[in-house]
């Protein structure tokens, strides 16, 4: 017998045998195109599924496992009332902070700005310097959320001499003490307060838009922004508005509201870094993500539950 297993994107996946039945993996680029008797759906953070979506899946369907951390891109409560399961691979905690303090640094000191300065020709012909950057090490860095990525970002901050503070909805002492971090009441109070701050909140609907015009002009002059968490946390217009005229001085972003489309007004800005939402994006990384969602599907058939089941009610 074989189960089968679609996938809302083509990827390579190694042949897994679960007590002696061959999984069969299968690429569809719509749901309407499972076949019936699938078990098990497949998603990244790129593919979408809404309660519809979820509604017009074969009964035979138990299992959404999506590949990533990060789960807002399938409807928990539609997938909750049909009785279906949902997984996630949280095993990208170190190379997301990785990639937030590249960001931390490329948009403090305008890495990507002096790169197309260099490459245009500009610095040959006019043996002038690009404009300057601000300085990292000892600077205060702002935390929004302090999950596991943010207390690696905090850990990464010690090595620069960074103070660290952060807002969370709860209280974490015991773990802000282990990484030198001090909570705060208000984001406008982090923002004021903070020379860079650096996202890692969840995208739910309480969080939509969190970061906007007010906490934005409630930062201090010249400071920077990160966002590695997820697109649609922190207001885009609000954010162009505040790089264009105050008080933020640069950005680095690696996710957006729109992905892979991006508000134009982003790519106009040459204060912002931007990358297409590398966090995971390394070789071992992905390599550990495709180990932990092959553990998922195996734990699945043979019990009935993923090894790293998400809340969904």
């Amino acid at each position: 017998m074989t189960r089968i297993v679609t996938l809302a994107r083509a990827l390579p996946l190694p042949r897994i045998e679960v007590n002696g039945q061959v999984i069969e993996f299968k690429p569809v680029s719509d749901v309407a195109e499972i076949p019936a008797g699938t078990q098990v759906h497949c998603t990244t953070s790129l593919d979408r599924l809404s309660a519809k979506d979820i509604a017009g899946l074969p009964d035979s369907v138990g299992l959404i496992a999506n590949i990533g951390v990060g789960v807002d891109n399938i409807d928990l409560c539609a997938a909750s009332e049909c009785g279906i399961l949902v997984s996630n691979t949280p095993v990208v905690t170190e190379d997301t902070a990785d990639l937030a303090f590249a960001l931390i640094l490329a948009g403090s000191r305008r890495v990507g700005e002096g790169e197309r300065f260099l490459r245009s020709g500009s610095w040959a012909a006019t043996s002038t310097s690009p404009p300057l950057g601000m300085r990292v090490h000892g600077k205060t860095l702002g935390l929004v959320g302090f999950g596991a990525i943010a207390q690696a970002v905090a850990r990464r901050a010690k090595g620069f001499g960074m103070p660290v503070r952060y807002w969370n909805r709860t209280s974490r002492p015991e773990v802000g003490r282990a990484v030198g971090a001090t909570q705060v009441e208000t984001l406008a109070e982090l923002f004021a307060t903070c020379d860079i701050v650096s996202v890692h909140t969840a995208l739910t609907p309480q969080t939509k838009n969190l970061i906007g015009a007010a906490e934005l002009a409630a930062a201090r002059p010249n400071a920077v922004l990160v966002n590695t968490a997820r697109g649609g946390i922190v207001d885009e217009a609000a954010l162009c508005d505040a790089l264009e005229n105050g008080p933020l001085a640069a950005a680095g972003l690696d996710v957006f509201e729109g992905e892979p489309n991006i508000y134009p007004r982003l790519l106009e800005r040459e204060n912002v870094v931007l990358t297409p939402h590398i966090g995971s994006a390394t070789g071992e990384c992905r390599a550990d993500m495709v180990r932990r969602l092959l553990a998922n599907l195996v734990s699945f058939f043979e019990t009935g539950r993923p090894s790293d089941p998400v809340e969904t009610a």
